[in-house]
C-alpha cells in the first residue's frame, strides 16, 4: 500500500490525537490581536486552517498557485502551513527583513496570486501588490465563515507527495535569491527524522526563536504539530525575553543561529536567580558553528543540551546532526563542546561524499529525500546544483572515519551571518553602484555574536573619496539592513589571477589565520 506524503498529515493527527491541549500560545504583542486571544488548540488551528482553505476556494486560488506571506512569526503563519500548503496550494514565507524592492521580485517571480502581509510591514510594503493582497489581523479576509456559521467546506485536495508544498527564497551565488520547491515528501521525510533525531515527544513545548520562514522553521512548525507539542511563538529576539519564555512556558526545545545563543547568554550574565530550563532545554543549532567556548558555555552556564545540525534551505534542511554521545559523557567540557562543533553524522536516510572533481575537489555532495525538487523557473540552476545524481552544497568539508562531517570552506559566495545567507556578489553588486568605488570584494570574517560578519575591501576611484560610515550607510539604504557589511578596509588594489580573477579563499585566509576551517 503507498500513501502519499502530506503536510496535512501533520495537522490531521494533531486535531484527532491532540485537539483539546493548546496547540500555539501567539506573541501577545502581536501589532494584529493575537489570535484565539493568545492560545489556540489543535482543534483551533485545524479548523482555521480549513477556514483558509476555503477562503482560497472563494478567491478561485486553485491548487498549485502560490500564496506568499511576508511575516514575522505568528500563529497566523504558522496556520498558513497546514491552510496553504495542506489544501494543496504553494506557500512562498518570505524574509520580513528584505527590502520593498526584494519582497516585490520574490512575490512576482514566485508568480503569488494572494500576498499576505504582517500589519507592521504594510506601509512599507504599500508598493508590493498581487492579484489580492491581505494585511494580516482583517481576518474576515483571511478565513472564510466557519461551517456553522453557514461557510463552507474546502475543496477536497487528492494528496500528491512530489507536488511542490513551499517555495523559499534563498541568496546563492547570484545576486537575485533563488526560490527552493521543497515537496510534501521532503517536508515529511525532514520533519520525522528531524523529530526522531532531537527525541520530540508530546510532553516537549517548543519555542519558535527561529523565524518560520526561514527553510519553514527548518520543518519544526510540522513535527511539532504531528507530535501535540506546545509551540510558543516569540515575535522578536531578545536575550532575557527568552529566558523569561522557558521559566513561564516550561520550552524545552528550540532551534537558533548563534547569534541567539550569543543573546542568550550575555542576559544570562545579569539574570537574578537559577538560568530556567537546566538540564531541560535542548537548543539546536546551525547557520555556521559557533565558537567552541560558546558550546561549554551554554551546556556548564545555561545547563542546556547543545545540539550541532549541517544542512540548507535546498535540504528541506537536515542532513546532519551532531548530539553528545554516551561515549562523550566523561569528557572534560571544553573537549566534548570540541567534538561538538563538527557538522555532525548524516541524519538517517542521508548520504554523503565529497567531490573528486578537480574543480570542485572537497565540496560536499548530498543525496537523501529532503533534497529540493528544483530552483523555481530556473530549470539551468536545477540542473548544475543536482547534476550527476548529487546535490552540490557549495560548502568544502571532510568526513572523518566516524562518518561525522566538517566543514571546512564555503565554496560558494555566500557569508553566513547571524543565521542569514547573504550573497557577496549581492553585496558587491550594491557597492560598485557607489560613484567612488573602483573595485570591490566581499568577504566573510570571524564574528564571536555573528559566527561570521561582512567585511568589504575597496579600492577607491583616482580622485575620489568616501568613508567607510558613507560606504556602510549606502549599502543600508540599498539592501536590507543585514547584508550590509559592518566594516570596510580600503586597499590600493586587489590580488588576482593571471586571468583576472579575484581568489577570494586568500582575501579571507588572513582573517582566517590560526583557525582549521574557513568558516565560523
Amino acid at each position: 500500500m503507498l500513501v502519499p506524503f502530506s503536510v496535512s498529515d501533520f495537522i490531521d493527527r494533531a486535531v484527532q490525537v491532540y485537539g483539546a491541549r493548546t496547540g500555539v500560545v501567539d506573541e501577545p504583542d502581536q501589532p494584529a490581536a493575537p489570535l484565539g486571544g493568545g492560545e489556540l488548540t489543535y482543534a483551533e488551528i485545524g479548523a482555521l486552517a480549513r477556514r483558509q482553505a476555503a477562503r482560497l476556494d472563494e478567491l478561485g486560488i486553485g491548487f498549485g498557485d502560490r500564496v506568499a506571506v511576508v511575516s514575522h512569526n505568528s500563529a497566523r503563519l504558522l496556520t498558513a502551513f497546514f491552510g496553504v500548503a495542506g489544501f494543496g496550494r504553494v506557500l512562498v514565507p518570505v524574509n520580513f527583513r528584505l527590502r520593498p524592492d526584494e519582497v516585490k521580485y520574490i512575490v512576482e517571480h514566485s508568480g503569488a496570486r494572494v500576498l499576505i502581509i504582517d500589519p507592521e510591514l504594510d506601509e512599507v510594503l504599500k508598493d508590493v501588490t498581487a492579484e489580492h493582497r491581505f494585511v494580516i489581523g482583517a481576518d474576515e479576509d483571511l478565513y472564510a465563515a466557519a461551517p456553522e456559521d453557514g461557510g463552507a467546506e474546502p475543496e477536497p485536495w487528492t494528496p500528491d507527495e512530489n507536488a511542490t508544498a513551499c517555495i523559499n527564497y534563498t541568496s546563492g551565488t547570484t545576486a537575485r535569491p533563488k526560490g527552493v520547491q521543497i515537496t510534501h515528501r521532503n517536508i515529511w521525510v525532514n520533519a520525522v527524522t528531524f523529530a526522531m533525531h532531537t527525541a520530540v515527544t508530546d510532553r516537549d513545548v517548543y519555542l519558535h526563536t527561529l523565524p518560520m520562514f526561514h527553510a519553514n522553521g527548518w520543518g519544526m512548525p510540522f513535527a511539532m504539530t504531528g507530535l501535540g507539542v506546545k509551540q510558543v511563538v516569540i515575535r522578536k529576539i531578545d536575550g532575557a525575553e527568552i529566558l523569561r519564555r522557558v521559566r513561564d512556558h516550561g520550552v524545552t526545545v528550540m532551534c537558533a543561529a548563534p547569534a541567539v545563543a550569543a543573546a542568550v547568554l550575555e542576559a544570562a550574565q545579569s539574570w537574578e536567580g537559577e538560568i530556567p530550563g537546566r538540564d531541560r532545554v535542548r537548543i539546536i543549532m546551525a547557520g555556521a558553528p559557533p565558537p567552541t567556548k560558546t558550546v561549554a558555555r551554554v551546556e556548564e552556564e545555561l545547563g542546556w543540551e547543545f545540539i550541532q545540525i549541517y544542512g540548507l534551505t535546498e535540504t528541506s534542511p537536515l542532513l546532519t546532526i551532531n548530539r553528545g554521545r554516551a561515549e562523550w559523557d566523561d569528557l572534560d567540557p571544553l573537549e566534548r563542546a570540541t567534538l561538538l562543533t563538527r557538522a555532525g553524522a548524516p541524519a538517517l536516510g542521508v548520504r554523503l561524499t565529497t567531490s573528486e572533481d578537480e574543480e570542485n575537489a572537497g565540496e560536499v555532495l548530498a543525496r537523501s529525500n529532503v533534497v529540493l525538487e528544483g530552483y523555481w523557473e530556473q530549470p539551468e540552476e536545477s540542473s548544475r546544483a543536482l547534476r550527476d545524481g548529487w546535490f552540490h552544497t557549495g560548502d568544502g568539508g571532510v568526513i572523518g572515519d566516524d562518518g561525522y562531517l566538517t566543514i571546512s570552506d564555503r565554496k560558494k559566495d555566500v557569508i553566513i551571518t547571524g543565521g542569514e545567507n547573504v550573497s557577496s556578489i549581492e553585496v558587491e553588486d550594491v557597492l560598485f553602484s557607489h560613484p567612488a568605488v573602483a573595485e570591490v570584494a566581499v568577504i566573510g570574517v570571524p564574528s564571536e555574536k555573528w559566527g561570521e560578519t561582512i567585511k568589504a575591501l575597496v579600492v577607491l576611484e583616482k580622485g575620489q573619496e568616501a568613508t567607510e560610515a558613507d560606504l556602510i550607510a549606502w549599502c543600508k539604504d540599498k539592501a536590507a539592513g543585514y547584508k550590509a557589511p559592518t566594516s570596510i578596509e580600503f586597499r590600493d588594489e586587489l590580488a588576482r589571477t593571471a586571468t583576472g580573477k579575484l581568489q577570494k579563499f586568500k582575501l579571507r585566509a588572513p582573517y582566517w589565520e590560526g583557525r582549521e576551517r574557513q568558516v565560523n
